[in-house]
């Protein structure tokens, strides 16, 4: 089992599959493992042969996070990232398309912070969450400070902030970190499943309402109502509204291009 750590990639139909592989280190990042997982993430937002995206990884743990001593200290790594690439953690370009993650075992740190950096989770029940950087000495750089209260509300996300505990599948799905918890093995499988009926819905359609909600969580009520009319012109106007119509008269499964 090598100890180089990668992202791999794998494509079904319509579905990008991307894979963090590095095991043998409980799939801790390594510098060269963002910049790749920055490109498969690029590679789902640009191409339009993907609709949907899901994040999963090798072995019995979905990753410890950080190999630190890679990214810190003497012996650091070079980072390198390409410019107008789309940002793993969503801070920066954040990936148009759905992203369905699916994880087991360790979830720590980062681990916390990629899984809501996309849009749906599915647990393994034996996944074991923690954001412990504060036990450190930092802090979440990675989005938990305001994702974490997004999901799960200002007490929740305090609680665990700040007590940098470790807490279960079942206790993620409770205050809305996770959307489903299935058994050890079956997340993945689970997660694909999802990602196929997403990808049965019309493309633009599900972009379009990622976009819009978005627009609210950034800047507001407001500014999400007044970006309706947007999303009228956009789907309205497009072969894929005339295809759902057509469908329903003719009673039949719509059949999407995504245009």
């Amino acid at each position: 089992m090598s100890t180089e750590g990668k992202i791999r990639t794998e494509t079904h139909d319509r579905i990008f599959k991307i894979i963090i592989d590095n095991p043998a280190k409980k799939n801790a990042f390594s510098p060269a493992m963002m910049e790749q997982l920055s490109d498969a993430l690029t590679e789902l937002h640009n191409n339009d042969s993907y609709w949907v995206g899901v994040v999963c990884a090798e072995g019995k743990d979905f990753t410890a996070g950080l190999d630190m001593p890679k990214f810190f200290g003497p012996n650091a790594e070079k980072r390198n990232f390409r410019e107008g690439n789309v940002d793993v953690f969503g801070l920066q370009k954040r990936c148009k398309k759905p992203i369905v993650t699916a994880v087991q075992g360790i979830v720590f740190t980062i681990g916390i912070e990629l899984m809501l950096a996309g849009d749906i989770v599915v647990a393994a029940d034996d996944a074991r969450f923690c954001q412990m950087e504060a036990k450190r000495g930092i802090a979440p750089l990675g989005g938990a400070h305001f994702r974490f209260l997004s999901r799960a509300g200002w007490g929740n996300a305090m609680y665990h902030l700040f007590l940098c505990d470790e807490f279960t599948a079942a206790r993620a799905r409770e205050i809305g970190l996770v959307q489903e918890v299935v058994p050890a093995g079956q997340q993945i499988e689970r997660a694909m499943a999802l990602a196929k009926i997403i990808a049965g819905n019309a493309p633009l359609g599900i972009q379009v309402t990622k976009e819009a909600a978005l627009k609210y969580v950034e800047q507001g009520e407001q500014a999400a109502i007044a970006y309706i009319p947007k999303v009228r012109e956009r789907v309205l106007n497009s072969a894929d509204a005339r295809e759902g119509i057509q469908s329903f008269i003719e009673r039949r499964a719509a059949v999407f291009q995504g245009k």
